[in-house]
């Protein structure tokens, strides 16, 4: 295989292997490097499912890119003549006062987005397999639902190595040299060099921009899928759900062909190093424990036998928003890291523009919130847009 290449792209998980789709379509020799073999079980992108939301309860500020990610993963499906997407609704309740809720609603109106405001006993009514409080309200998003996630990773690898793109897979990245004129990615197969470098490596962004000192905390987090009634939480009558607690947030999905309904916590967390990180559920109470809890009070019919757990990785940041720039020292280098746990639903838009950035130096979508020279991040930046 070659050694030099326009672009090379270090970690293909859910970003890269959408920026790797991206560039190869436009004829940009691109090689993708991943320790792993996408998509597989050690990073972000694992366990069938995803929400997608374009009303967006983290801010206002997502949602043209959510809106921009839905039409490229629609687009994604025509293309590959697979199917990425259910439109199950996504289904979002906490209190009056919940500020998740209420930003979700917020934004909803400020972009005319279809979106119903109910209260508790409306919920219970349509969804007699929920239990909440009276003061509880709920937005229903009817747009929204599901991507089924590693067949969208296997979609944009298909049709980005038609495109012609390398991948080089179960390969980490030894070393990594950057100067003024380009990159050069050590492997134990061999040296690569290109003109420009993305580096979208999950967990690993870290590790791999040592030098930039980035404040991304990786955490261990699991999730299970436990027997439920199907006449209740069947995907065809049940929307995936985002319930904010006062003190925790939980995420989760409809029994998709009798897998069960699947339960996330958001909040909380290990802290651990990607690279020796106990990937066996159980190991903890709180794995099954935390989201059982959820399912008894809110969700008995839910609580049924434990079908399986799985365990992932969230990067975060210290806002809990993402990194998506180039380096403040060189420009032909651009970052995606620090998705916080929300970050898939946007892995098409991302792809779309860390190609961008990579060809042209900007973009035209409006990242300058996710700038690595803001507060938390507090890394000097180049200021490219």
């Amino acid at each position: 295989m070659s050694s030099h290449y326009d672009v090379i792209i270090l970690g293909a998980g859910s970003m890269g292997m959408a920026a790797g789709y991206y560039l190869s379509k436009q004829g940009v020799k691109t090689l993708l490097i991943d320790a792993f073999d996408p998509p597989h079980v050690y990073g972000s992108h694992h366990g069938d499912t995803r929400i997608i939301r374009h009303a967006y309860g983290e801010g206002r500020q997502y949602v043209p890119l959510a809106l921009r990610a839905q039409a490229l993963w629609n687009e994604l499906e025509q293309e590959s003549g697979q199917t990425l997407f259910s439109q199950t609704g996504v289904l979002s309740v906490g209190d009056r006062n919940s500020k998740f809720v209420n930003e979700t609603i917020a934004s909803a109106r400020k972009y005319d987005l279809p979106l119903e405001v109910l209260g508790s006993e409306e919920i219970q009514r349509r969804w007699p397999g929920i239990k909440i409080p009276e003061h509880f309200i709920g937005s229903l998003e009817t747009s929204s639902g599901v991507l089924f996630v590693e067949d969208c990773i296997r979609a944009y690898r298909q049709l980005a190595e038609q495109s012609g793109a390398t991948l080089l897979c179960n390969t980490p990245a030894e070393n990594v040299e950057i100067d003024q004129h380009g990159v050069t990615v050590q492997t134990k197969d061999g040296r690569y060099s290109a003109d420009k470098l993305i580096v979208s490596s999950g967990a690993w962004t870290g590790k791999l921009l040592s030098s930039l000192q980035l404040p991304l905390q990786p955490l261990r987090k699991t999730i299970a899928w436990f027997d439920a009634d199907e006449k209740l939480y069947q995907s065809s009558l049940f929307p995936a759900f985002i319930f904010d607690l006062p003190t925790e947030r939980y995420y989760g999905f409809p029994s998709i062909d009798g897998s069960g309904v699947k339960l996330g916590r958001m909040d909380t967390g290990e802290m651990v190093d990607p690279d020796h990180i106990n990937r066996d559920f159980g190991i903890y109470p709180e794995d099954e424990g935390d989201v059982r809890r959820f399912l008894e009070t809110y969700m008995p019919a839910a609580a049924g036998k434990l079908n399986k757990g799985r365990v992932c990785l969230f990067t975060m940041t210290p806002d809990e928003d993402f990194i998506i720039d180039r380096h403040p020292e060189y420009s032909h280098v651009s970052i995606a890291g620090g998705f916080s746990g929300h970050g898939f639903k946007f892995a098409s838009v991302i792809g779309e523009i860390l190609c961008q950035l990579a060809m042209n130096g900007r973009t035209e979508h409006p990242i300058s919130g996710f700038s690595i020279s803001r507060p938390a991040i507090g890394q000097p930046s180049l200021g490219m847009n």
